[in-house]
């Protein structure tokens, strides 16, 4: 099912069974998926890393992930662009910037607990009712839905990655330094640089994802220049030289020693053995 409004609003929301895959998605502006699976062992490859899914797990994607799918039988999408309900215009409502989208390197994934399936399973039978209704008030009462799905979403990711103990300053505190890594990752290395734009020093960062990451500040940045790194590897026709000057490094012998040590491989043997075609 699918909703357009006048001014290029767009989301569509669609049941996946083994028959019809993925759905076929429009060329959107700044598109946000949800994925909600219903079995087990179902697998889906993103950013060239397999996931075997479990039942009751929601993947956060956005235009940048690279996605494959594999064997998806049985799963849920809500997809909308910008125009539709743009969530950093609305994150004083929503609360998901640098959690659910455009964090750092990780990729979100959350676990319904059995006291809010009802709830998301509610929402989702609302969006159905909805989408038949086509009166004025149509994109209201949807845009209202994914407000209601984003915010559980935020909710209970928040409780899973034990976010809980804080308080709402040092929860934002995150959100903003995650948003910051991946707006700047290509320019700004250091975390002394983040933790200046955060008006924090470097020890506030770092004692902080201690109690709540299992990486540290300056983790979390190279990992994203690793994860970007990987995809301009395995997805374009790019050089390893221009690769590397474009997530930031000044030389490719540089870019070539932080990358094996975080790989394991060369970007070169990387390239090859993510993306044959383009060697």
């Amino acid at each position: 099912m699918i909703f357009k409004g006048k001014t290029n609003e767009y989301l569509q929301i669609v049941e996946i069974q083994c028959n019809n895959g993925l759905v076929t998605r429009e060329p959107l502006e700044s598109p946000l998926t949800f994925l909600w699976f219903q079995e087990d062992q179902q697998i889906i490859n993103i950013d060239n890393v397999d996931y075997t899914t479990k039942k009751n797990q929601i993947f956060c994607l956005t235009e940048f992930h690279k996605v494959n799918i594999q064997e998806i039988c049985n799963a849920k999408m809500i997809c909308f662009n910008r125009s539709f309900y743009c969530i950093l215009d609305h994150d004083n409502q929503v609360g998901c910037k640098g959690i659910l989208f455009f964090g750092a390197s990780q990729l979100p994934i959350i676990d319904i607990r059995d006291q809010d399936l009802e709830k998301f399973q509610t929402i989702w039978k609302m969006f159905e009712l909805e989408m038949e209704d086509h009166d004025d008030l149509q994109l209201e009462m949807l845009q209202s839905m994914l407000k209601r799905f984003i915010i559980l979403c935020t909710r209970v990711y928040k409780a899973q990655q034990n976010y809980s103990p804080l308080n709402n300053t040092k929860v934002d505190l995150i959100r903003e330094f995650n948003f910051l890594v991946e707006q700047h990752f290509r320019t700004i290395h250091t975390v002394a640089e983040y933790a200046a734009m955060l008006h924090k020093s470097p020890k506030t960062l770092s004692n902080l994802f201690s109690k709540v990451a299992d990486k540290s500040p300056l983790q979390y940045i190279h990992h994203r220049k690793m994860l970007e790194a990987k995809r301009l590897l395995g997805y374009t026709n790019k050089s390893v030289k221009e690769i590397a000057y474009e997530i930031g490094f000044e030389d490719v012998q540089t870019f070539g020693r932080f990358f094996k040590k975080m790989e394991g491989m060369s970007p070169t043997d990387f390239k090859e053995k993510t993306n044959p075609k383009s060697t």
